[in-house]
């Protein structure tokens, strides 16, 4: 006789992963997945001019046209995340409501050299009620500040927890997952 389901059964969240174009969101869902991740990443082209603001985004030459997706699994605790990562241009939004269904967090992705863009994936979340936290991405050239100074740029709430991270580190982006979890948990206990 078992005594404790939750040996043989993981628990299960769905995070998305979301910000503006070109902010890492594909990076970070890559180095953190502990499978092969799904991506939908398409080569930008000329038919983009016009309608993608390239503005900032270095040699980017690829973007996400659905979602990523991939997993990362938090033992001992046997916590399993399932990991979706929202397109970043305008042209793509449409995808975040069907996404955003049976999500229980988020993380939103910040560039403090492109600061603005995210805004729309902190309304985003806050208008749904989703639990999020925001995570500055560092890029050579960016800024750093201080997380209360995002904080008074973004106009989030104080429970919302600001964390820096490298999206190109699995230990960065696993500790940023782990975060939001808890954070997740303090909010929406099991």
């Amino acid at each position: 006789m078992v005594s404790n389901n939750s040996e043989l059964f993981p628990t299960a969240f769905k995070f998305l992963v979301a910000g503006g174009f070109g902010v890492g969101k594909t990076t970070f869902v890559r180095s953190v997945s502990e499978i092969e991740p799904l991506t939908t990443e398409e080569t930008l082209t000329i038919a983009s001019i016009g309608t993608d603001d390239l503005a900032g985004v270095g040699e980017k030459t690829t973007t996400t046209v659905a979602m990523d997706f991939g997993r990362i699994t938090f033992d001992p605790q046997n916590i399993v995340l399932f990991l979706f990562g929202t397109p970043g241009q305008e042209r793509f939004w449409f995808m975040w409501d069907d996404l955003v269904n049976g999500a229980l967090g988020a993380v939103v992705l910040a560039d403090t050299r492109r600061l603005e863009d995210c805004f729309a994936a902190v309304e985003f979340f806050e208008q749904r009620g989703i639990d999020f936290l925001v995570a500055v991405n560092h890029f050579a050239g960016g800024f750093r500040y201080e997380p209360e100074e995002v904080r008074e740029a973004l106009d989030i709430k104080p429970r919302v927890p600001i964390v820096a991270c490298d999206a190109r580190d699995r230990r960065s982006a696993a500790s940023v997952l782990a975060c939001l979890t808890k954070h997740v948990l303090v909010n929406r206990p099991l």
